[in-house]
């Protein structure tokens, strides 16, 4: 009897363990978070977003929840798994610290709010939940993080190039030619939904929804905010005129203060009356 239970022991053993070798099993076993050394656990994440989510996220995670009604721009669909804020390449999936870093830092403008007062853990449970909505998590993998390179001195010859991008890209149709999100084209835009979406007001704006860095804006430029107008780039933009923009565009918020738009300031004391206003034909400098 005792060699009989032994041996069925090492049998189930065997069995446990040629079950994880099995690829659609062992990615089973893999479907949570991880994020900074910590494993999401979703059960405990239904819990927490059943507390604090649901409101405006819905119970089935779609963007539903009682006070979406009343909320502009609305909450996210998370049965869709098509998210804005993200490390990787346009139509990919975020990694897992992607999604931990919305949750972190909330998104600014919107009334998402900062959950940093909540525990890493906590949050990576959510992430965890959060990633139950929808199939997509089961069949495919994150993208892998875009690289960004070393960013390059904030030069006046940097500004000026991303400037003559900026018109000849058209940016200032959306987001107007003082960045103001008042371009000609920006009362008909809409996100994936229909809904009205609003450009982003550099002129008034200290931070991004996705960040506060260069590095952040680089990022927007080479992924692309999914689901919204605005088309990833990197197919079309080299590294130094990405970072070019960068530079422009920090020249548009008068409340942050930044390396390029302290050149550009100088550049226009001495050169009054030279600048080609941004919108018209051949904007040049």
């Amino acid at each position: 009897m005792a060699l009989s239970k032994k041996f069925t022991r090492s049998l189930m053993l065997a069995a446990f363990g040629a079950a994880l070798a099995v690829p659609g099993i062992a990615r089973a076993q893999d479907e949570g978070a991880h994020v900074n050394g910590l494993t999401g656990n979703a059960a405990s994440g239904k819990e927490f977003y059943r507390r604090w989510c649901v409101g405006c996220h819905g119970k089935e995670g779609n963007g539903e929840g009682e006070n979406a009604q009343w909320i502009d721009p609305k909450p996210r669909d998370f049965t869709e798994a098509l998210f804005r804020w993200r490390s990787t390449p346009t139509g990919t999936l975020p990694t897992d610290q992607d999604l931990y870093d919305t949750i972190t830092r909330g998104v600014v403008d919107t009334l998402m709010p900062t959950w940093r007062p909540l525990t890493p853990q906590t949050r990576v449970d959510l992430v965890a939940y959060i990633k139950t909505f929808s199939p997509k998590w089961k069949t495919q993998k994150p993208g892998t993080p875009i690289t960004i390179p070393p960013e390059p001195p904030q030069t006046i010859d940097s500004v000026l190039h991303g400037r003559q991008l900026f018109d000849q890209m058209q940016c200032w149709k959306c987001h107007g030619p003082e960045g103001r999100g008042d371009g000609p084209s920006a009362i008909t835009l809409t996100d994936d939904k229909g809904e009205p979406i609003r450009p982003y007001n550099f002129h008034d704006g200290t931070r991004f929804r996705c960040g506060e860095t260069n590095q952040d804006l680089y990022k927007i430029f080479m992924t692309g905010l999914d689901g919204t107008p605005m088309p990833s780039f990197a197919d079309s933009l080299k590294p130094q005129d990405a970072w070019d923009l960068v530079h422009f565009l920090r020249t548009l918020q008068p409340n942050v203060k930044s390396e390029s738009r302290n050149v550009w300031l100088e550049y226009v004391k001495t050169h009054q009356g030279q600048i080609k206003p941004l919108g018209v034909e051949s904007a040049g400098q």
